[in-house]
């Protein structure tokens, strides 16, 4: 089932052109990445499709215009999550579900999801950066929406406090919800997300399954005490392209299916010894300064 389509969404700041025809598909249960450098247009776009930015030109539609309050089915958090620092989890929450309109006082269930439920009389302030950002998930999740929306939710977080969101968002996506994620953060994307959209400066560069972004050639590191001869040898094998010597090791692309313990022997048979050899999968990391280009300037 169709959730989100998004059809040439355009938004300008002035002279600045943040969106630029900008168009997307998200289906029901996917977990979609929208991935892009700081400034990409990512927060815009999340606050186009909420209805708290206005977009110059193009349209959305959520659920197939089948619902006549869509916004009942949606759960969000953008930018950072606030609040009342002397109230506890449950009193905070039980504002979030007055002003959604909820009737179920009950939070047991959203509070074991983030893993609060030991925590819910503590008063908000006493909170680390990490679990008032899970408080904050817990709160999109009042009402049960079909779809989650989060913004930069590991943004400014120590290295436990992203684990700990990165399991809670893992634990809300396993309930079958859809959720839309924005992030910078290309590890995140590809630990959660079934899907991934990239973008630059406003303009779709790519989206489809993380699958099918992500390439599946290998990625290949070799040393030998003789490069020029071993990138000739390279040059020769079916399957092996973009050879590259960075350094005192040769850097190159293989097929999925090439056996390295076969290529090991082939060397050998020509008199090539290697000393260095590494077989990678090509990350999201490379496919996204690929497609996104010269990232230092981003």
């Amino acid at each position: 089932m169709e959730v989100l389509r998004i059809e040439n969404l355009s938004k300008n700041y002035g002279s600045i052109k943040a969106l630029n025809n900008l168009s997307l598909v998200v289906n029901s249960g996917e977990i979609m990445g929208i991935l892009g450098p700081n400034g990409s247009g990512k927060t815009t776009t999340l606050g186009i499709i909420l209805g708290i930015l206005k977009a110059n030109s193009g349209q959305f539609t959520w659920f197939n215009n089948k619902y006549e309050n869509h916004r009942l089915r949606i759960g969000s958090i953008l930018e950072t999550p606030n609040f009342f620092p002397y109230l506890n989890a449950d009193e905070n929450l039980d504002i979030v579900r007055q002003i959604k309109g909820v009737s179920d006082k009950n939070y047991d269930e959203v509070l074991e999801l983030v893993k609060l439920k030991g925590r819910r009389k503590s008063q908000f302030r006493t909170f680390s950066l990490g679990m008032k950002q899970r408080l904050a998930i817990a709160a999109t999740l009042i009402g049960d929406p079909d779809v989650v929306i989060f913004d930069e939710p590991t943004n400014g977080l120590d290295p436990e406090g992203i684990a700990e969101v990165r399991r809670t968002l893992q634990n809300v996506a396993s309930r079958g919800k859809t959720v839309i994620m924005a992030s910078h953060i290309l590890d995140e994307v590809e630990k959660i997300c079934s899907h991934v959209t990239i973008i630059k400066r406003g303009k779709l560069m790519a989206s489809g399954n993380v699958g099918s972004i992500l390439s599946t050639d290998l990625t290949l590191e070799l040393g030998s005490t003789d490069l020029m001869q071993l990138k000739g040898f390279l040059a020769s094998q079916q399957g092996i392209t973009n050879i590259n010597m960075i350094g005192a090791i040769i850097e190159c692309n293989a097929k999925e299916d090439i056996n390295v313990a076969d290529l090991n022997r082939a060397a050998f048979a020509q008199n090539i010894s290697l000393t260095h050899l590494v077989a990678r999968k090509t990350r999201l990391e490379e496919e996204f300064l690929k497609i996104t280009g010269n990232p230092s300037k981003n």
